[in-house]
């Protein structure tokens, strides 16, 4: 068993509290990623389960052993770090086998590890070439390897992709899938980028400011943001937020937002007559509608383009309401132009309700 636990870890710098306190469970088998802003303390906690930071309080345990005050070589991790971290006169085979070399592992054993770790990344043909013949993504994959021959039970990533081409990391990403499909570790992968913690994690961690606001499956982050950063902050492009006061009626709840726009609210929520919220709505629940019908229940807001930003099949779409900015996304051939004058419908089904003030979920 790899699980990793995480009890009220804290590591403060001085008088900067870094991390908060954080309870987290890993796995066994997992592919767990940490993702959130630059300064909210991924990158921290990672450093701690492999012991390169330690800990100003709290417990870290590894396969259901404490780990505090232990050095790395002896935490059965792993490390990728986001420099690839490469002896440049080694060849790929020798950087490969090195932390067995350093344990005395037998020659025979050695042998077989690297070149059935290299048949898993497609590395088989160049273990005798050096780091500077490679191409990034081959170094990258080079890391990889070297990480998995110490047969460790947890590989931490340290955002390892950031390094390489736009082109390239779409790539990696799959490669890292797969690979984790393959030998079925215990993986904790640190990033900045929500596009890769959607498409790779089982689980995501979205942090900010030292502590953990979510722990969800990429889809339940999606779709059930606890707050208004996560809303904000996962989904590409960003969630679309506008203040606005919650009015009741006979018929059902409405939002008046600021700017006089007025949208019927989906649901009923109690007690909330005179409630400041924000609203918030994803740019792909909010559409066209050149015949003027209401499609379902959707609400028209009457807006003006802005921009519009072509994407290949889709556009991304900047338009201007009397209730603020917003963007949507539509195909290219719906023919929409700046200047536009055109009718939105939101659709309420999907909306998204935060309170003004803590900025929970509704």
């Amino acid at each position: 068993m790899a699980d990793v636990v995480l009890e009220k870890v804290e590591k403060r710098f001085g008088e900067v509290r870094a991390v908060c306190g954080i309870d987290l469970t890993v796995q066994d088998q997992e592919f767990l990623i940490l993702v959130g802003p630059s300064g909210c303390g991924k990158t921290t906690t990672l450093r701690m389960i492999a012991g390169l930071e330690e800990v100003t309080s709290g417990d870290i345990r590894i396969g259901g052993r404490s780990v505090i005050g232990l050095p790395p070589r002896d935490r059965d991790i792993a490390m990728v770090f986001q420099s690839y971290a490469l002896y440049p006169h080694m060849s790929v085979y020798k950087n490969m086998s090195f932390s067995m070399r350093l344990r005395h592992t037998p020659k025979k054993e050695i042998d077989r590890r690297v070149r059935e770790v290299a048949a898993i990344l497609g590395l088989s043909e160049r273990l005798n070439r050096k780091p500077r013949q490679l191409s990034g993504g081959e170094r990258q994959r080079v890391a990889v390897g070297a990480a998995l021959c110490r047969q460790a039970g947890v590989l931490l990533f340290d955002e390892p992709l950031s390094n390489l081409d736009a082109k390239l990391r779409v790539h990696m990403r799959t490669e890292l899938k797969r690979l984790h499909q393959a030998v079925k570790s215990t993986m904790v992968y640190v990033t900045h980028d929500q596009v890769e913690a959607m498409t790779m994690g089982d689980r995501i961690v979205i942090m900010n400011g030292g502590s953990i606001l979510q722990v969800a499956t990429p889809l339940q982050a999606y779709d059930q943001p606890v707050n208004r950063f996560v809303a904000g902050f996962i989904g590409t492009p960003p969630m679309n937020f506008f203040e606005g006061v919650v009015s009741e009626d006979n018929v059902g709840d409405l939002l008046l937002l600021d700017g006089g726009v007025k949208l019927p609210l989906a649901r009923r929520i109690a007690n909330s007559n005179g409630r400041r919220v924000i609203f918030g709505i994803r740019p792909e629940h909010i559409h066209l509608s050149p015949t003027g019908t209401n499609p379902g229940n959707h609400q028209k807001v009457p807006s003006e383009i802005d921009v519009v930003e072509p994407l290949g099949r889709d556009v991304i779409v900047t338009a201007r309401s009397a209730a603020g900015v917003f963007q949507m996304q539509t195909e290219i051939y719906s023919g929409v132009r700046p200047s536009q004058h055109v009718d939105f419908w939101f659709d309420m089904n999907r909306a998204y309700l935060f309170d003004r003030e803590t900025e929970c979920a509704i």
